[in-house]
């Protein structure tokens, strides 16, 4: 598992990594954009152009995952 290139908002305040941790997301997530310097992140993107944060149920290509919408909805 390469982790050379971990995303900067990649930390415990991130909704993503609380979900990993979690097991409520699956791994492509987070190997594909999270572990990859967030590269082509729509969160990412839009926190850093438009200081918008997503909310926690939004997947990094800009879906919204309805499980984890539950989950965040039910804290």
């Amino acid at each position: 598992m390469k982790r050379k290139n971990v995303c900067r908002w990649y930390d415990e305040t991130s909704g993503m990594k609380r979900a990993y941790d979690q097991g409520l997301l699956d791994i492509k997530w987070i190997e594909d954009y999270c572990w990859n310097g967030g590269k082509e992140c729509v969160r990412k993107r839009k926190y850093e152009q438009e200081g918008y944060v997503s909310p926690d149920y939004v997947l990094p290509d800009g879906t919204v995952d309805e499980n984890l919408k539950k989950w965040v909805e039910n804290g």
